[in-house]
């Protein structure tokens, strides 16, 4: 992640910096509206599986390949209820907070386009 976060050039990289809420809140408001459009949420989470593997083992001479019982992360989604008032209410509030965040976030757009310019 951090070999990506330095990607793009200074500007592009002060922006993204400046408008790193405003980012967050935005995808808050993608996951609230599909909530809201499918009538469920969709949680994700990590769990861990453990399964037999080819791996390696080194011996005091040589190196074998054998199986080895090896845990596997996996992402499991499973849909779960909501309650359709509350998110409305959650999103007037994300929308509250983009509004302002957005009108915060020109001056230092602003700013880092004239410390870095293109």
């Amino acid at each position: 992640l951090l070999a990506l976060a330095a990607c793009g050039t200074p500007q592009e990289q002060c922006i993204r910096s400046a408008t790193r809420d405003l980012a967050e809140v935005e995808r808050l408001l993608v996951e609230v509206q599909g909530n809201l459009s499918r009538g469920y949420a969709i949680e994700s989470r990590t769990v861990t599986q453990w399964e037999w593997r080819m791996c390696r083992v080194r011996t005091t001479t040589q190196t074998v390949g054998q199986m080895c019982w090896e845990p596997v992360d996996r992402t499991v989604r499973r849909s779960v209820p909501i309650d359709p008032e509350a998110e409305r209410r959650k999103l007037a509030g994300l929308q509250e907070r983009y509004a302002t965040l957005t009108r915060q976030a020109e001056p230092a757009i602003a700013a880092c386009r004239a410390a870095h310019p293109e």
